[in-house]
């Protein structure tokens, strides 16, 4: 198994200074004795915090937004990054690995899961 982190525009990285998918494939890989390939994917395209973003508008924003950096390795792959909100972004790179020639299926490691928001409670 080879670990992959979500990766971050470039632009993004020097605004932050670190990408924390990257940190945190890297102290899993160190645990667990695993590699971790940085040179697999990249992010071509930033269109800002998905913070803000209903569902569709997260799936839109990412669609595009990676490409494969080169031929995935004969390996399973985990992708790993820091939050799961609606799962557009790992289901993007995992399409874009998979288009590639990753071999699958590829796995998702996430540091946590945002709750989800309700907009209306029961019998109201």
């Amino acid at each position: 198994t080879v670990l992959v982190p979500v990766p971050l525009h470039p632009a993004r990285f020097r605004e932050r200074g670190f990408n924390q998918a990257e940190r945190l494939a890297r102290e899993v890989g160190r645990r667990l004795a695993l590699p971790v390939r940085t040179d697999l994917l990249r992010r071509r395209r930033w269109e800002g915090s998905q913070t803000s973003r209903i569902r569709q508008g997260r799936a839109a924003a990412v669609s595009g937004a990676f490409t494969a950096a080169g031929e995935p390795p004969a390996q399973r792959i985990l992708l790993v990054d820091d939050v799961w909100t609606t799962g557009a972004t790992v289901r993007e790179c995992r399409r874009v690995l998979l288009a590639a020639g990753g071999i699958p299926p590829i796995g998702i490691l996430v540091a946590a899961r945002t709750p989800r928001i309700r907009t209306r409670q029961r019998g109201s």
